[in-house]
């Protein structure tokens, strides 16, 4: 079957290697970040808020190539990339890996946002009461309460990298065994009208989807049922 030649499954390997990688990113800069707006009350942290959330409402096209340009030979990412002897991070792994966290950046931050606000005021009791630092009460307090909305959170994150195209299309330029994800294949087979190629692809995210989707489920219910 061509839908399972060695191309598709070196795509597979890359798609699974880059949500692995970006939900690892996701996890350690979401956490501190929406604790800190879960916390804050200036202007400023409703601005981060409002940026942070900017790829909800934003084409993909349009913050694809806004990364593009970040990563290209006149932008930040082009000095980066400067120091062991690149020009660009545009076209390669690590500046796909760079548009998935930005693309999934909300779906994560948002939910455990959510659960630092509902904690109410628990985290600066235990900082004034122990006389401990907000770091150690993020630590301790804010983390292990939110526990279930990470886990959650890091599925939604992992699953949204597995089914990304717009933004990866334009900052990786779909190089096979390099930046091509799964996602790409089904408009590949789309175009050379190999629908049941294209079928194969399709049938198998939507079926990754609905597993990540269902145990979501679960988890809302458990947590329902536990009252936590």
């Amino acid at each position: 079957m061509d839908a399972l030649s060695p191309e598709i499954w070196q795509s597979v390997a890359l798609t699974v290697e880059l949500a692995s990688v970006t939900t690892m990113i996701l996890l350690v800069i979401g956490a501190p970040l929406a604790w800190w707006l879960a916390r804050s009350k200036t202007v400023l942290s409703e601005a981060v808020a409002t940026m942070v959330a900017l790829p909800l409402v934003l084409p993909p096209t349009a913050l694809g190539f806004c990364v593009l340009v970040l990563l290209g030979p006149n932008g930040p990412g082009g000095l980066l990339a400067s120091f062991w002897g690149e020009h660009t991070l545009a076209f390669t792994f690590a500046g796909i890996v760079v548009g998935s966290v930005l693309s999934a950046l909300p779906l994560v931050v948002q939910p455990i946002r959510s659960a630092f606000v509902a904690m109410g005021n628990h985290p600066q009791e235990v900082v004034a009461s122990q006389r401990v630092s907000a770091l150690f009460a993020f630590i301790t307090v804010g983390l292990p309460l939110a526990r279930l909305e990470f886990l959650k959170a890091g599925l939604v994150g992992f699953a949204h990298t597995i089914g990304t195209f717009g933004v990866v299309m334009m900052i990786g330029g779909n190089i096979p065994g390099r930046t091509k994800v799964l996602s790409a294949y089904v408009i590949d087979y789309v175009q050379a009208s190999r629908w049941r190629e294209a079928g194969w692809v399709a049938g198998g995210m939507v079926m990754f989807a609905f597993a990540v989707m269902f145990t979501l489920t679960l988890i809302d219910k458990r947590c329902a049922r536990r009252g936590t």
